[in-house]
């Protein structure tokens, strides 16, 4: 098959997926608790939830990228996060521009790493996470020694600005967000995307290298993920192998409960934003209520079950 026949062949991503009833009814639920509960509607209270968006969101983001490939998911994520800080902490004192480049190279190559042996050997994306997971905290804990590396202060007072009183890392996560959407939706390798996701063997007889695709898929997961470690370190100051630390189920949990197919091939960044949204505003509102930890992590667990129960196939 050509090329340009193959071009005609490639799917839109997965903006034709029904509304979800689940969530619908979750929203109203949440938007009920929040009312009768006015502090969780102060500024510290928002701003807080909005950083903790932010940071996670853009892990899940990256596992949504991944889920839509058909990889399924993968458990290193949070891992490399908390990796990926500790660059940026170590990097903080040469300057913004080497730190940043430092970070997201560093969690290019990691992540993308992991696709390549996924993509040209085949091999099963959780057995690889997990390979990756134990290999990037292993090398991190020796390197670092076990310690905690703080960051440099000038350059956290840039990434920790205020722009008209909305907070830089908002910012970054929306634009980031926007960018994966428009990806998804409007260029070819969206598209590739999507249909190497949807159906491997015919992205394979529509002339696809399957192999770069999935590497390309993970290449900007890990550039997600450094993301979301810049942020991390901006936020605390420092940063140690603890970072990072549940972003993986969190991630994974936003995935599922905004909708996106498991099993690869349809999904959308609007769906991790608001899978991620759903779950950062019933955290908080499980914990203003009172609500014993061991409970929190029940009804999580109930609404993502109730999530991977309710998805379809599209036919």
């Amino acid at each position: 098959m050509s090329k340009s026949r193959s071009s005609s062949v490639l799917p839109s991503s997965g903006r034709g997926l029904k509304p979800n009833i689940f969530n619908a009814s979750l929203c109203v639920i949440l938007g009920t608790l929040v009312v009768l509960k006015p502090e969780f509607l102060s500024a510290p209270s928002i701003f807080s939830l909005l950083n903790n968006i932010a940071i996670v969101g853009s892990v899940a983001l990256a596992m949504a990228l991944i889920t839509m490939s058909g990889n399924v998911l993968s458990l290193s994520l949070g891992v490399t996060t908390g990796a990926a800080a500790m660059v940026f902490s170590a990097l903080s004192g040469h300057g913004a521009v080497v730190a940043v480049l430092g970070t997201v190279i560093f969690s290019i190559a990691v992540v993308g790493v992991q696709g390549f042996i996924v993509g040209y050997f085949r091999a099963n994306p959780i057995i690889v996470s997990i390979a990756a997971l134990g290999l990037t905290a292993g090398f991190a804990e020796i390197t670092a020694g076990g310690r905690t590396i703080y960051a440099g202060q000038r350059l956290l007072g840039w990434l920790s600005s205020n722009v008209y009183g909305v907070p830089m890392t908002i910012l970054v996560f929306i634009v980031a967000a926007l960018l994966v959407e428009i990806m998804l939706l409007r260029t070819r390798f969206g598209r590739k995307l999507i249909m190497v996701g949807s159906n491997v063997r015919a992205a394979d007889a529509a002339g696809l290298v399957v192999w770069k695709v999935v590497v390309g898929v993970y290449a900007c997961a890990g550039l997600l993920v450094g993301l979301a470690a810049i942020m991390l370190a901006a936020r605390y100051g420092m940063a140690n192998m603890e970072f990072g630390l549940g972003y993986d189920y969190q991630a994974i949990a936003a995935v599922l409960v905004g909708g996106i197919f498991i099993g690869g091939g349809e999904g959308s960044a609007t769906r991790a934003v608001t899978g991620m949204t759903l779950l950062a505003v019933l955290s908080s509102v499980v914990v203003l209520y009172g609500v014993s930890s061991e409970y929190q992590a029940l009804v999580l667990g109930l609404v993502v079950l109730i999530s991977v129960l309710l998805q379809r196939k599209k036919s």
